[in-house]
């Protein structure tokens, strides 16, 4: 077989995966251990037909996949991989270009340097703000996180980038005690430490308690990083950059925002009131594989401030070509130098969406969450416990007759979702409870979706209580 017939059998089992999706179970019918028994067998002794390889391939690893491009599965806060990003990501690996240096390929660079122009725009950031193409929001945090340690410690007269961290002024970083768990591994992996950070209180959402950063950012001496949250994982909701980002500012700290998702509600009209002020911040991170529908991996670490970002980020050898006066280099952006070449998957869902197909996309996720979950609490002992202000659902399941087994009955819930498979939900503890939590990132689910799961979601509640 040759490469054309390979790739073209490549794509017809690709979109047999995708097609018949939204009637197809939301979850894996094999479980890790199973998978494991699937693949394991000997070092093969002798060369296999590649299209014998590829058929094999599928066959064993179908079973044991998520269907997360489906339109009901709302596990965690995961794009459906729009087929324009794939067929734009296929390319990619065909082309199999090395997107380390705009020498090497040019194209793979320019389009960052467009892709990156695209999306400040439709995010409503400052337009000299740098991009680095990233494989997610947990490297675009650090990114960001490093060209903050950098700078705060310059105007400390340290140069952390030449001497490290030893003998160093110390950092403060205050951050919201319901942070998401990656922004603390950022700080690991910068030697600023999990625990050494200082938490501040939140209140019932998940937001920064404005008294008690006030508080905190007025004790603060020296050098200060502040990070700030657009979308927590669970409720969804938003800290007051109004208040927050120039009180920071006030006391000479870089603020921080992690916007994995939340960030994407700068792209519409009815939703950017939860961002207000968000653009007054000095780095943001969010993800494309998430709202934008690309495939994975794919996030972008913005930087107000270039020059900051690339004494943190540039990689640089004798052997490596120099970015003369107006070119792009992309490793002065990212903590890699092979990587894969991220930008085209990026310009092409732009391209092809534009900027109303984004807000259209975004604002009918968050409509269908706010209608799921009204359709939810109709149902006696469904409480909904957030205010649903984006994509997020917050759900508890109780009943009068077992007062104080909440947390059984969700979890016996939860597990009657994911058996059943119309839809994979999973769970959380959220203050100090048992939880599901709901997740409508996908762009194919809309109204008709939204009944289905409502429906899955009560059927499962109601089967749990019977069995209680």
């Amino acid at each position: 077989m040759g490469t054309k017939d390979l790739f073209s059998r490549a794509a017809d089992h690709a979109a047999r995966f995708r097609e018949p999706i939204g009637n197809l179970p939301h979850r894996p019918t094999l479980d890790y251990s199973a998978a494991v028994a699937a693949f394991s067998e000997d070092v093969p002794p002798a060369p296999t037909a590649m299209v014998e390889v590829l058929d094999d391939l599928v066959a064993r690893a179908e079973p044991g996949l998520h269907r997360m491009t489906g339109p009901r599965f709302f596990g965690w806060v995961i794009g459906g991989s729009h087929p324009m990003g794939v067929a734009a990501d296929f390319l990619t690996s065909a082309w199999g270009q090395n997107a380390g240096n705009h020498t090497a390929t040019p194209s793979a660079a320019a389009v960052e340097g467009i892709a990156a122009r695209w999306l400040l725009d439709i995010l409503g950031l400052p337009a000299q703000s740098s991009v680095g193409f990233v494989t997610g929001a947990t490297l675009a945090n650090f990114t960001c996180l490093a060209a903050a340690r950098g700078e705060v410690l310059r105007r400390a007269n340290w140069d952390v980038d030449a001497h490290g961290l030893f003998g160093a002024p110390p950092i403060t970083v205050l951050i919201g005690d319901d942070a998401h768990t990656t922004v603390f591994s950022a700080l690991q992996f910068l030697g600023l430490g999990h625990d050494r950070v200082v938490r501040l209180p939140t209140d019932d959402h998940g937001r920064i308690a404005v008294s008690a950063f006030s508080q905190a950012i007025a004790a603060v001496q020296g050098p200060c990083i502040v990070i700030l949250q657009a979308g927590q994982i669970n409720t969804g909701a938003f800290d007051d950059f109004s208040v927050l980002i120039p009180l920071a500012h006030s006391a000479g700290a870089w603020v921080h925002v992690d916007g994995a998702f939340g960030l994407w509600a700068q792209s519409c009209a009815k939703r950017r009131h939860v961002t207000a002020d968000v653009a007054l911040a000095d780095s943001w991170a969010t993800d494309g594989h998430k709202w934008l529908q690309t495939p994975y991996d794919c996030g972008y670490a913005i930087v107000r401030n270039e020059l900051a970002h690339r004494r943190a980020m540039t990689i640089a050898a004798s052997y490596l070509p120099l970015a003369a006066e107006g070119e792009r280099d992309p490793s002065h952006y990212v903590p890699e130098l092979s990587r894969r070449a991220r930008g085209f998957a990026t310009w092409a869902m732009i391209k092809h969406l534009g900027r109303t197909g984004i807000e259209a996309m975004v604002d009918r996720s968050c409509d269908a969450a706010s209608e799921l979950a009204q359709k939810l609490a109709r149902e006696p002992g469904v409480v909904i416990a957030n205010d649903v202000v984006l994509n997020q659902i917050v759900v508890r399941f109780e009943d009068e007759r077992w007062p104080g087994q909440g947390d059984e009955l969700t979890t016996r819930t939860i597990a009657a979702i994911q058996r059943d498979g119309r839809i994979f939900a999973g769970g959380a503890t959220w203050r100090g409870t048992q939880v599901m939590r709901l997740s409508v990132t996908n762009f194919q689910t809309d109204t008709a979706e939204v009944a289905l799961a409502a429906e899955a979601i009560i059927d499962a509640y109601r089967s749990a209580k019977i069995g209680a």
